[in-house]
């Protein structure tokens, strides 16, 4: 079973009454709309290549790991915040399950879409 596959069905298990629309498995990415508004989009190459977009109102933030900024502690994972500075990424980490790792962001971005706190 692919990756995307596996985390599409444990994303509906776990976030079912989150997920009115469940999740949308196109390609390489998973698609996923919160009823909070929270519209989510992960990609996952691997356990340490992946990248985690989502939207909340107008802004547009994200984690990733393309090794671009060596002056972070969390190289390569950063966050790419609301105001579209790149910064070190608090909730992933190298080495974690893609379905550790995803299921961090989303509990986090169900309390605070913005990652401010």
């Amino acid at each position: 079973m692919s990756l995307h596959l596996e985390l599409k069905e444990r994303l509906e298990q776990a976030y079912a009454a989150r997920l009115p629309e469940g999740v949308a498995l196109h390609q390489d990415a998973l698609l996923m709309n919160f009823d909070t508004g929270l519209a989510l989009e992960a990609r996952f190459a691997s356990a340490e290549e992946y990248t985690i977009n989502w939207l909340w109102g107008d802004a547009r933030l994200r984690i990733d790991t393309a090794p671009l900024h060596p002056e972070l502690a969390t190289c390569p994972n950063h966050f790419h915040d609301v105001d579209e500075q790149v910064r070190p990424d608090p909730l992933t980490r190298p080495g974690a399950s893609p379905w550790e790792n995803l299921g961090k962001v989303i509990d986090a971005l169900l309390v605070d879409p913005l990652l401010q706190s």
